[in-house]
């Protein structure tokens, strides 16, 4: 009698991106519980000090608790409104633009640089009006957009740089850290990004008084509690989410060198599809290892999960301009190529040498067989 055969075993899932808490994480929280003390106080106070001289510089930094909030403050404090045009790339999260028609002003779609995903500069001049009077560069997948010429446009118009660095924490343009030049710049931590608190977000700028400004806008408008002095949000962070928010600042830095040697060891060996090109002035921190796949990204994808257990994501399918929120018709090349091919591999920090192998493996075999 023949045995029957048994099934392979499933691989284990590599996942496309991976939260990394631990214990020193839970020991931070544990301490904040025991103290009764949740709200905002002097784990906030701490970490907003600590993250500006670690991230951007020694620059003014307000916590707040969302990427989101972050973003939609900053335009507020700066005084951004109705009848404002701000100059935003489409290919990015759909908070970049929702942050600019949440204070009422007009979000401007234009393309991107191919090599990089970030902002084309040269369209961002040429879509330049009377009404605007801001950019908004997303340094998209933490590389960082071409801060030397936005900044140029921005000097020639009189205009305000806001940036979204939601992916990007610990980038550098021509050896500037993101968030350290501009008029303001907005951090996520959301569990995804290099570094998380569990949510929350970051505001660093380089005016006192908007530094003030947003400190008062999360807070219902208040410096002294019952003396509110302007009309707030409740967008204050916890001294739980910065107590985790603290430890991971801690360890962001030897992360992203991780991140950077998984990165260069996937350009090494990945064949039949195009990696990564980082600008000459740019230091990447791969938020996402973001590939274009030309022919058939969807089901590249699918193949690689079903039938090499390697997780992946795209990261934008729609353009913002074409989402039924905004539902605009626009000649955006770049975006909608980019769009149909990207796709985001595992790159996070705690990969090992055989998972690396894996998905190379797994993608050179799905290239090579012209999947």
């Amino acid at each position: 009698m023949t045995a029957p055969t048994m099934p392979a075993p499933a691989l284990e899932l590599i996942p496309a991106a991976k939260p990394l808490i631990g214990p020193d994480e839970r020991r931070a929280v544990d301490a904040v519980l025991a103290s009764g003390g949740l709200a905002q106080g002097p784990e906030v106070a701490a970490f907003e000090r600590e993250f500006g001289q670690v991230l951007v510089d020694g620059r003014p930094v307000a916590a707040v608790n969302s990427g989101t909030a972050a973003l939609h403050l900053a335009l507020v404090a700066l005084g951004i409104g109705p009848d404002d045009e701000v100059i935003v790339p489409s290919f990015t999260f759909a908070a970049t633009a929702n942050a600019v028609r949440l204070v009422g002003a007009t979000p401007v779609f234009v393309d991107i640089d191919p090599v990089t995903f970030c902002v084309d500069p040269d369209a961002v001049r040429h879509a330049v009006t009377p009404a605007t009077r801001a950019l908004m560069p997303v340094h998209l997948y933490g590389h960082p957009a071409d801060m030397t010429a936005l900044a140029a446009i921005a000097a020639d118009h009189g205009l305000l740089v806001v940036e979204d660095a939601a992916q990007a924490h610990g980038a550098r343009w021509a050896g500037a850290r993101v968030g350290s030049t501009s008029d303001a710049a907005a951090f996520s931590l959301y569990p995804t990004k290099n570094m998380t608190a569990g949510e929350g977000g970051m505001v660093s700028t380089t005016d006192p008084e908007v530094d003030r400004t947003l400190r008062l806008l999360r807070n219902q408008g208040m410096e002294q509690r019952y003396a509110n002095e302007v009309i707030g949000f409740n967008a204050r962070m916890s001294d739980i989410h910065a107590a985790i928010g603290r430890v991971q600042l801690a360890k962001v830095l030897g992360w992203t060198a991780q991140r950077q040697a998984n990165a260069a060891y996937l350009a090494r060996e990945l064949r039949g599809v195009v990696t990564p090109t980082v600008a000459s002035s740019a230091e990447h921190v791969f938020h996402q290892y973001v590939v274009r796949v030309p022919s058939d990204r969807d089901g590249f994808a699918a193949a690689l999960r079903s039938e090499f257990g390697i997780g992946s994501g795209v990261y934008y399918p729609t353009p913002v301009h074409r989402l039924p929120s905004f539902g605009l018709e626009l000649d955006l090349p770049e975006t909608e190529r980019a769009a149909r091919e990207v796709l985001a591999l595992p790159v996070y920090p705690t990969l090992t040498l055989t998972e690396l192998d894996r998905i190379v493996d797994a993608v050179n075999t799905l290239a090579g067989a012209g999947r």
